[in-house]
């Protein structure tokens, strides 16, 4: 058993998560609405895992050379609008083996954070939805509202390692996107883990050169105990 991995922290959709890239494809269509043509594949590349403002910002200017805040600002309010809409017809589960992990990790008394580019009413709507419960499948939620710098700044993990007393180094990040990588590389996380089952290829998570991909959830385990 691990005795220097104290904390991992859990990107949520892509990762913990199945929502079927239902965020993604209400930003595109939020996008798609202000008179652009954008594809989803070009929505996840350049905007998975940001703070989801950020991530109009960014679609925006990569593809449209477009920096007009006040356009991205009211794109997306019209977003948080449609996502709240689906967000009550959505059919949201937790990825494979995510409750397996989550309780082989408390056996191991290794803290579980979740961490998102959600703001905290939609992250929190995401998990009343599955039913988690703080203490029992998590033991903390950071969002992108609830700290200055997103997403890949490091401000989500050291708020979480501050909480409980961590240190960097003794903490592994999870996540499905370049950003989430990059994000754990920052904050100087012991190891910064990409995984395939969410917003971006097992391409271009390399390109971020994770410690290690890996294909389900579960596959952390054997990870953590050999470190």
């Amino acid at each position: 058993m691990s005795r220097t991995i104290k904390m991992v922290v859990f990107d949520m959709a892509g990762t913990t998560v199945n929502e079927n890239n239902i965020v993604y494809k209400t930003l595109q269509k939020a996008i798609n609405e202000a008179g652009y043509n954008f594809t989803l594949d070009e929505v996840l590349a350049e905007g998975a895992g940001k703070e989801k403002l950020q991530a109009i910002k960014s679609i925006l200017k990569t593809y449209a050379g477009n920096t007009d805040t006040e356009l991205a600002d009211r794109i997306y309010s019209n977003f948080s609008v449609q996502l709240t809409e689906a967000y009550q017809t959505a059919k949201l589960l937790p990825q494979p083996n995510a409750a397996d992990l989550f309780s082989a990790l408390k056996e191991r008394n290794i803290f579980r954070v979740l961490n998102t580019g959600y703001s905290r009413p939609v992250a929190q709507s995401i998990i009343d939805i599955l039913d988690w419960k703080e203490g029992t499948e998590y033991d903390q939620l950071v969002t992108a509202t609830d700290v200055s710098g997103g997403r890949p700044e490091p401000d989500m993990i050291l708020f979480a390692a501050d909480k409980f007393g961590i240190k960097p180094a003794e903490i592994i990040k999870v996540g499905d996107s370049i950003i989430d990588i990059e994000e754990g590389k920052n904050a100087g996380s012991a190891l910064s883990i990409g995984i395939t089952t969410g917003a971006h290829t097992p391409g271009q998570l390399q390109s971020a050169n994770p410690d290690h991909i890996i294909d389900n959830l579960m596959e952390l385990l054997p990870i953590i105990d050999r470190y």
